[in-house]
């Protein structure tokens, strides 16, 4: 949708009226999500810098027992120093941002492709970007909020990606332009304290990104991250055509019991409980529709919106999990919107997630998580 269709369609919303002169809002309709219910996992194949000789990468099975299972969507999580040359025990150099590794690509669009052949959508993501992620452990050469070279070198990147599937349907693709996106202090301290970004320099840099992408293809689909590590929606990018996702994380004292990169001192925490008080607050469904509330009114607004990312480490005792994520996923379904979960194999995954109480099911040599593949069908 173009700039002036977009004002025009949320001045219809803004005022409640319909073409046939009904009320939207006193019928009480919720608007169509622009972007579709997705549902499916992300893969983490290519989301760290420093490749390990035993990466696990995604099998063409277990894509299809993703398709099989009823979902259509997988988010790729990458983190550019994957496919760029540079040597690895040294800190990356601006230049060698730019050094392109076309055999890692080949990767990357290997997998995309695969998705594609069992009918799900792939969303490609900068797990980590020129400049910034929201995850320590790695070096970046400046600042992509602060630095214009870092500013030019993630546009650069997002024009690559846009280019390389340049022919290939919104339909089938979409770029997630930034993983998690806001304001550290230190980027190489994991508990570093964050703050949103500034709403005009988002929009600035998402813009730029997005004109970079569709400059290969106008029709490429472009969704962002919310602001404040994904939490807050973007308010300065609502006539910018595009989407944005949002996150199922919410309240951590669920969803990051006892993690250790998301605690400062992970082992005396409250238990989680659902519904219960935990701490200085009562956690239910009540508190889960308080923080989705913005993101479905931008949804109403007019704005695609979809979850990116969510779950629970699997220190969370498994029936506090389930009663939770099933209010999670059931408030965002109820307003057409998808979600992805963090992951498909491993800690948060339903395939080999580690957990002590869970009466997991033999799978193809895999532990299934079944009660959670279950709920995540429901519909």
């Amino acid at each position: 949708m173009d700039r002036r269709a977009f004002v025009k369609n949320t001045g219809m919303l803004a005022t409640g009226i319909t073409l046939s002169g009904t009320s939207a809002f006193a019928l009480d309709l919720p608007a169509k999500n622009k972007l579709p219910e997705w549902r499916g996992f992300n893969l983490v194949d290519f989301n760290t810098p420093n490749p390990r000789p035993d990466r696990r990468y995604t099998t063409e099975e277990q894509l299809k027992w993703m398709s099989d299972w009823g979902f259509d969507f997988v988010r790729l999580p990458i983190s550019y120093p994957y496919y760029v040359k540079f040597d690895k025990t040294q800190k990356i150099t601006p230049d060698e941002v730019y050094k392109i590794d076309e055999a890692s690509v080949n990767k990357i669009e290997q997998l995309v492709q695969l998705a594609h052949k069992h009918n799900l959508h792939v969303s490609v993501n900068l797990h980590r970007a020129p400049g910034y992620c929201i995850n320590a452990g790695f070096n970046e050469p400046y600042n992509l909020w602060k630095d214009q070279e870092a500013q030019n070198a993630f546009y650069y990147h997002w024009n690559f990606w846009g280019k390389r599937f340049k022919n290939i349907s919104n339909k089938k693709i979409s770029f997630d332009l930034l993983n998690e996106p806001c304001m550290r202090e230190d980027m190489n301290d994991q508990h570093s304290k964050n703050s949103a970004i500034p709403g005009f320099l988002y929009r600035e840099v998402a813009r730029s990104a997005a004109e970079s992408i569709r400059k290969e293809n106008k029709d490429h689909l472009v969704i962002a991250d919310g602001n404040n590590v994904g939490n807050d929606p973007i308010l300065e990018l609502t006539d910018l055509n595009i989407a944005q996702s949002c996150r199922g994380y919410f309240p951590h004292a669920i969803s990051h019991y006892k993690a250790p990169w998301a605690n400062k001192d992970p082992d005396n925490l409250p238990m989680p409980k659902y519904p219960g008080q935990v701490g200085n607050q009562y956690l239910d469904r009540a508190l889960l529709e308080k923080y989705y509330k913005p993101w479905i009114d931008l949804k109403n607004k007019g704005v695609g919106v979809h979850c990116g990312e969510c779950g629970c480490w699997n220190k969370t005792p498994h029936d506090v999990f389930l009663a939770w994520f099933g209010d999670v996923v059931n408030s965002l379904s109820s307003n057409k919107i998808g979600f992805a979960l963090w992951e498909f194999i491993g800690d948060f995954g339903i395939l080999n997630s580690g957990r002590a109480d869970v009466d997991y099911e033999d799978w193809h040599g895999y532990k299934l998580d079944r009660k959670l593949l279950n709920l995540m069908q429901k519909k």
